[in-house]
């Protein structure tokens, strides 16, 4: 439904906001409320979901802690470190209804997977270290938090203090695609996804797919609309593809 919906409607904020959504927040603290519940959850589940099983902290599986740590990783630099690398909050306000909406999916969605993790009795043996699924999703995790980083760093080294306005990005993936952050998000939760080998993972991939490929999509076709010299060699999301 959420992907149904993206497809024809474009999230208002960012380069897509637009007036007429009530409240709006600064986006440094939008992003601050909205990804903060994902990291706190998720510890909360570490700390405390073993008791929802009756099973003890020593029964857990130690890979459910690297799963964990990872989690943390991506959560604590959308939390606590993005925000602040944001130029020019000023221009494009958060509306209140998205903050909302993105509160209650991080906090279902951290849940669920820290369910899987720490309160579903599940344990990952030993022997999960060398099963290919274990490698080709921490690669693929890794991979993706690269794509993401080096996106955001183009990104933001787009615009010098105090400018305003929006440019062509060039270099990295951008040389392929209009929004390799995105695909960066969908490699990176891809890989967790194929790593922990659950239905719950599974379930956070193909919501982050149906998000952030129509998102992706809107991007494309605002850059072509506002810079008629934009790369028409340039693919949204996936390189030579789509």
């Amino acid at each position: 439904m959420t992907f149904a919906i993206l497809l024809f409607f474009s999230a208002p904020y960012g380069r897509h906001s637009r007036k007429g959504w009530g409240v709006t927040l600064d986006p440094r603290w939008a992003w601050i409320i909205m990804e903060a519940p994902a990291f706190l959850v998720m510890v909360a589940m570490a700390l405390f979901g073993h008791s929802l099983d009756g099973a003890t902290v020593s029964e857990g599986s130690a890979l459910s802690l690297l799963f964990f740590c990872l989690w943390e990783l991506h959560y604590a630099y959308r939390s606590f470190i993005y925000p602040f690398r944001i130029r020019n909050t000023n221009k494009h306000p958060f509306p209140l209804v998205l903050i909302t909406m993105a509160i209650l999916f991080n906090s279902a969605n951290a849940y669920v997977n820290g369910w899987w993790l720490f309160a579903s009795g599940f344990s990952y043996g030993s022997s999960w270290l060398t099963n290919p699924r274990f490698i080709v999703g921490i690669a693929l995790f890794f991979l993706g938090a690269w794509a993401h980083l080096d996106s955001d760093n183009i990104l933001r080294g787009l615009r010098g203090p105090g400018e305003s306005g929006y440019k062509i990005p060039s270099g990295g993936l951008f040389r392929y695609i209009s929004s390799p952050n995105y695909l960066g998000e969908i490699v990176e939760w891809s890989g967790f996804a194929l790593a922990t080998w659950s239905v719950a993972g599974l379930a956070f991939t193909l919501f982050t797919i149906a998000n952030l490929l129509p998102r992706a999509l809107s991007n494309h076709s605002w850059y072509l609309e506002t810079f008629p010299d934009y790369p028409k060699e340039r693919k949204a999301l996936i390189p030579f593809i789509l």
